[in-house]
């Protein structure tokens, strides 16, 4: 993995997410946070929901305009630019 994660852990960066951008460059990771939306965004990116242990639940590319339900043990969610990563449910998965 190529692209650097950087941690959301304030009110402003955890609302803004990806919202806006165009040409993401870095992947984002939200501690305690087992759904997503990605009104806003322009361009689809790719979403992995892991369990506090880090074993991946959820992972999709996910278009613009979306709502991804709460994913049931889910703890960190990760975003990143489409074609980033390969992984697959049920791997183990630390992103950061």
């Amino acid at each position: 993995m190529s692209t650097n994660v950087i941690v959301c852990s304030t009110f402003k960066s955890r609302f803004l997410g990806l919202m806006f951008q165009r040409n993401i460059k870095n992947a984002l990771c939200f501690p305690r946070c087992n759904s997503i939306h990605t009104f806003f965004m322009r361009v689809p990116i790719f979403v992995v929901i892991t369990n506090i242990e880090h074993t991946v639940l959820f992972c999709k590319v996910v278009p613009p305009w979306r709502i991804i339900l709460p994913i049931k043990g889910g703890y960190y969610t990760y975003e990143f630019p489409v074609g980033e990563i390969d992984i697959k449910k049920g791997t183990n998965f630390k992103g950061i």
